[in-house]
């Protein structure tokens, strides 16, 4: 198979020409505005439409953000012979399945599905520009950002916000659409003791704190936090970008000692559908700054800037674990289920990881052409060089299983210690490969359905990873329970404040292939499905999701979405930003073809 590494980006993109508007009386106050009807038109405009804004106004755009409006072309047109893009040189070193090639495209993201797999790097497949942007803004400043909302929102032209493109649900990429890029908006301030949310008079937030440009991805923050001594409440991905993480929550391995991401954020700047530049805290823009916490990126505005609370970098004993049986052992589901069943009491013994069960994998215990079903994963707990602590627990839930199931099931477990967080992650990243088609579906699950009924749980997790393997994060648990946002809370689905862990389940499939679509789309339902019987009143993280779940609205925000709703409609009457699933995505679908329309 070939390995791609992302050529220089001359190869991949343009610049569009500068010039300005024309200049007339009436026009003078709107440079870049086509005059368009002033009731909202059915749908958005597209290229080759009689609405789609004029090469003079799209040269003005360029103009006002200071030349840096892209004509992307996509990112696996360098394998095509015959685009204008390609590049022998280049497809040779374009590594597709890196993350960080998609995440230093102006356009490309990790998932190939969320594009149509309209351009991927096989020559022997189709490549168009469907399923992309059209123009993108290379946006450093807010202004930038600003230039961008307000041209979209003039001109009637479908407006999408990417960082990295590291988005389990689409919303970073669409067709016919302008693009505000904020990957390149980097920048980081540390404020020692104390933070001052602006405009908040005799408040002073004790404690160090960050303030990071949206553009700041994790192996950033922890690289800047760590030179002083301090973490910050992050993802496990490298190219996790602040935006969208913190927008949809924001869960951690560090979130049962601290809280989630959101619970963190003591102030924001964004800029909101009308092109305002915002500042938002608890004492000015309120109801903004309880929905971008928690109530999905995309939606409200654009965020700038992030100012988090830090704290400092703990100590860490981790553990990698597994305990296995044979694929034909009756009761190996039974172990499991007893094993995730023990997961809320490491919680709340401030334990916390990312276990993944494994369903009839080829033996990796000793390389035999074996099968093996089973749990396998990577545990943590901080604030001590102890490992006897996170041992003893381990062992007596490997003494359990022995005494329950004598001479079926093997396990082993190894502790290391870490004198900071960043030791740790330096190790332990999320280095999964993408560049793939992949869908998923998600469920929070809290006490009851971890504990209450063996069966049910034994039955669900079975179901949940019958397509080969599933994920039991534990990354909720006291601190996230017990979270005390500024400012009264947040938008964060309540059901994390009783949750534990976070289990997910992926399908990865093969591209432009219409019967594994529909298996996919099939077998994505029947996961969905059997998890959500488990935690039936509980929801799931927007981030990393089903973007097809058929009560979203309940799914993702439960008694927030009401809110939620009444602030879009006030800030965004006209739908300036959308995305799906989002907060106020109702009135709109994506009809055949791409265009966007009201329903």
């Amino acid at each position: 198979m070939v390995s791609y590494l992302l050529q220089e980006t001359m190869l991949l993109f343009t610049l569009v020409p500068i010039f300005l508007c024309s200049v007339a009386s009436a026009a003078s106050l709107h440079p870049c505005r086509r005059d368009i009807n002033e009731s909202t038109p059915a749908c958005r405009a597209i290229p080759g439409s009689a609405s789609w804004p004029s090469p003079d106004l799209w040269e003005s755009l360029n103009k006002t953000v200071g030349g840096r409006l892209l004509m992307p072309a996509p990112p696996g047109a360098v394998c095509h012979p015959g685009n204008p893009a390609y590049s022998a040189l280049g497809c040779a070193a374009l590594y597709w399945s890196s993350e960080f090639t998609h995440s230093e495209d102006p356009v490309s993201v990790e998932w190939n599905n969320w594009t149509n797999d309209t351009c991927i790097p096989i020559p022997s497949l189709p490549c168009t520009g469907y399923g992309y942007p059209v123009y993108v803004i290379n946006a450093t400043t807010p202004q930038h950002v600003k230039a961008g909302v307000d041209f979209a929102r003039a001109n009637n032209v479908r407006l999408i916000v990417k960082n990295s493109g590291h988005d389990y649900v689409g919303r970073s990429v669409a067709p016919h659409a302008l693009s505000i890029w904020v990957h390149h908006m980097k920048g980081t301030e540390l404020h020692e003791t104390s933070f001052s949310p602006a405009g908040c008079s005799y408040v002073t937030i004790p404690g160090p704190a960050l303030t990071a440009l949206a553009g700041i991805q994790m192996l950033e923050a922890y690289e800047f936090t760590g030179k002083s001594g301090h973490v910050v409440v992050g993802g496990n991905g490298r190219t996790v970008a602040l935006g969208g993480y913190i927008t949809g929550g924001g869960h951690s391995i560090l979130a049962p000692q601290y809280g989630l991401a959101a619970d963190q954020v003591l102030e924001m700047d964004i800029v909101s559908p009308q092109g305002e530049i915002l500042t938002l805290n608890e004492c000015q823009n309120t109801d903004l700054f309880w929905a971008m916490r928690g109530g999905g990126g995309s939606t409200f505005g654009v965020m700038t800037s992030v100012t988090m609370k830090i704290f400092p970098s703990p100590e860490i004993v981790g553990m990698t674990f597994w305990i296995a049986a044979s694929a034909d052992n009756a009761n190996a589901f039974d172990m499991i289920a007893y094993v995730v069943s023990q997961f809320p009491h490491l919680a709340d013994a401030g334990i916390s990881g990312y276990p993944i069960i494994f369903n009839k994998v080829k033996n990796f215990i000793d390389g035999s052409d074996t099968v093996i079903k089973g749990i396998i994963g990577k545990i943590i707990i901080t604030k001590t060089n102890d490992a006897s602590i996170l041992a003893g627990k381990m062992e007596s839930i490997m003494n359990h299983v022995n005494a329950t199931w004598p001479g079926s099931m093997f396990g082993h477990y190894n502790t290391t210690y870490y004198p900071n967080f960043q030791a740790w992650y330096a190790e332990n990243y999320d280095g999964s490969p993408t560049g793939y088609d992949n869908i998923m579906a998600s469920r929070l699950l809290d006490r009851a359905a971890l504990t209450d009924d063996m069966l049910s749980l034994k039955t669900a997790l079975a179901k949940f990873s019958a397509i080969g393997q599933a994920t039991v994060y534990i990354v909720s648990g006291k601190a996230v329970h017990e979270a005390q946002p500024r400012g009264g809370g947040n938008a964060v689905l309540p059901a994390w404040r009783r949750a534990y862990v976070h289990a997910t389940s992926s399908i990865a499939y093969p591209s432009n292939n219409d019967t594994d679509v529909a298996i996919a789309d099939y077998f994505s339902g029947f996961l969905s499905a059997a998890i959500r019987e488990l935690a039936p009143d509980t929801g799931a993280y927007v981030n990393e999701a089903s973007k097809f779940e058929s009560d979203w609205q309940q799914t993702f925000w439960g008694d927030h979405y009401e809110r939620l709703l009444s602030i879009k409609r006030s800030v965004d009457p006209t739908d300036v930003f959308w995305c799906t699933p989002c907060v106020g995505s109702e009135r709109w679908e994506e009809k055949a073809g791409g265009r966007l329309c009201r329903v």
